[in-house]
């Protein structure tokens, strides 16, 4: 499929997990690729391994492949982004708003502050900077896609899951109400909300703590990371909204079935 082809896609979050996976699944698919993500050394990483496997203007394979350093959060950043890349001429008309993380698993009267706002500053306000900057582009072209990558929690709210639930909760919001504004153009906005997946995520989550993060998926087949490019492949008189993604061990964020040793 050549949908995406030389169009130009922005991935936030993409030195890792799925970000990193929907990166390398558009530029596999012939996409030009803007990585951004606060750890550059791992986008120089995935950048070099993209042209190793037939990235770049040369190729046919990939498309080409640029690295952007970028934390969501810093409002000035973004403007700079945005700036630099009108002036490259490669002003985005796919944006994956992937960045994103939980902080804690605390009950609310004893939940860290430092935490809330780490993730409320990360999940709804970094991916609004972002939005904000980029989508009057596709607007004024009238052709464009926005994905916000969401979660299961932003669906059911779940014991010591207050905050993160509250955010997720909100990209649900932001994504719909934003469609209500697109209505009349040919920009879609879409919500990708997927259930337990084994990335870095824990990790983050419990501070470091990886014993406790693998933890959470011992005896169960989680998700892996994966692109979710076949929401802006679609033709462009079809809008998938929002797409639910959970493993097959998993009925709802309280509901899974007894563990198995070794996975399913």
């Amino acid at each position: 499929m050549d949908s995406l082809r030389g169009r130009i896609a922005l991935v936030t979050g993409a030195s890792s997990g799925i970000g990193q996976a929907c990166a390398r699944a558009l530029a596999e698919r012939g996409a030009r690729v803007l990585l951004a993500a606060r750890r550059r050394e791992r986008l120089d990483a995935l950048c070099a391994q993209l042209e190793q496997s037939g990235a770049g203007p040369a190729h046919a394979k990939c498309g080409e492949v640029h690295a952007f350093t970028l934390d969501v959060r810093d409002r000035t950043a973004v403007a700079a982004l945005e700036r630099e890349l009108a002036e490259r001429e490669l002003l985005p008309d796919v944006l994956i708003n992937n960045a994103g993380l939980s902080r804690g698993l605390d009950p609310l009267h004893e939940g860290m502050i430092d935490d809330w706002e780490e993730m409320i500053d990360t999940n709804v306000k970094g991916l609004l900077y972002v939005t904000r900057a980029f989508l009057p582009h596709m607007v004024a072209r009238n052709r464009g896609d926005v994905v916000n990558i969401g979660s299961d929690a932003g669906h059911m709210v779940y014991p010591r899951g207050n905050v993160y639930g509250a955010t997720k909760f909100a990209v649900r919001a932001i994504t719909h109400g934003g469609n209500v504004d697109l209505v009349s153009t040919r920009v879609r906005m879409s919500t990708v909300d997927p259930g337990m997946t084994e990335t870095e995520f824990s990790d983050v989550r419990f501070h470091g703590d990886r014993e406790r993060a693998a933890a959470l998926y011992r005896g169960y087949t989680p998700l892996t990371p994966e692109a979710v490019v076949r929401v802006v492949e679609r033709p462009p008189h079809v809008h998938v909204r929002d797409v639910v993604m959970i493993p097959i061990v998993q009925c709802n964020l309280m509901v899974f079935e007894p563990r198995k040793e070794g996975g399913d």
